[in-house]
């Protein structure tokens, strides 16, 4: 069975400097029909305005991954240990002030996979890099195996070539395939589609899968999305993506909770 998630029917909010979609319900967002899919419990497609960010904030006992589609991401935390693989509470609204108890960890541009297990608890800021053009980036959320483990960072990029005309494990329980690991039972794939090119994966019907259009537009199991648009797939055994037009996209392998 194949349920889209229309892009016009998700969440919005807007602060000003922060304009989010919400295919789940997160903060002032609730859709009971809407609480996640299996061990994925947030997709936020976030554009940040020049300049401005999430101010230093704390999260706990989850694993969150940030996929950057334009733009750069900067971020800080109170973490000394992380691992370049190449791995709560909502964030206070404004531009972030600096915090002398945190250590700068770099930049996210696209084809930069984050990983951030928050375990007992993180700190940290993250804030559009660039001064005259807003960064567009997706925040996701996924239910961790384990709790109460030390909190870390993983980075990797995965440089865009890599993905044209494929699908590539970007994240992965184990790091598989040299993606980035994380603390959860899924895997994350991320590939560019456009005009006769197919990617195609087998899916195990006993786990949930979810298909979302970053931008552009392609065919999922012959069904039409465009940017924006998610399928949430439960019982299917076998995945196609086709007849793409300049579109990027994130595959989800999860479990049912």
């Amino acid at each position: 069975m194949i349920t889209v998630r229309a892009a016009s029917d998700r969440g919005l909010s807007s602060t000003g400097w922060l304009h989010s979609a919400h295919s789940f319900s997160f903060g002032s967002y609730f859709d009971l029909r809407h609480q996640g899919h299996g061990n994925l419990l947030v997709l936020n497609d976030d554009t940040v305005a020049p300049g401005q960010g999430f101010g230093t904030h704390g999260h706990r006992d989850m694993e969150i991954v940030s996929y950057v589609l334009t733009g750069a991401l900067a971020h800080q935390d109170n973490l000394h240990e992380r691992t370049e693989q190449g791995p709560g509470t909502a964030a206070t609204s404004g531009p972030p002030s600096p915090d002398p108890t945190e250590a700068p960890t770099g930049i996210l541009r696209p084809g930069d996979v984050q990983r951030m297990s928050a375990g007992w608890g993180v700190r940290h800021s993250e804030f559009n890099a660039l001064p005259d053009q807003p960064t567009h980036f997706l925040q996701i959320w996924i239910k961790p195996l384990f709790t109460g483990i030390r909190p870390s960072y993983a980075q990797k990029n995965f440089p865009p070539s890599d993905r044209r005309g494929r699908l590539v494990r970007i994240a992965s329980r184990k790091g598989e395939d040299g993606s980035v690991s994380m603390n959860a039972d899924a895997s994350i794939w991320a590939g560019f589609l456009d005009g006769d090119e197919t990617a195609t994966q087998v899916l195990n019907p006993e786990r949930l899968a979810y298909v979302h259009v970053a931008k552009g537009m392609l065919q999922v199991n012959g069904i039409a999305l465009s940017g924006g648009d998610g399928a949430l797939l439960d019982g299917e055994s076998t995945l196609t993506l086709h007849n793409g037009s300049d579109a990027e996209v994130l595959v989800f392998d999860l479990a049912r909770r």
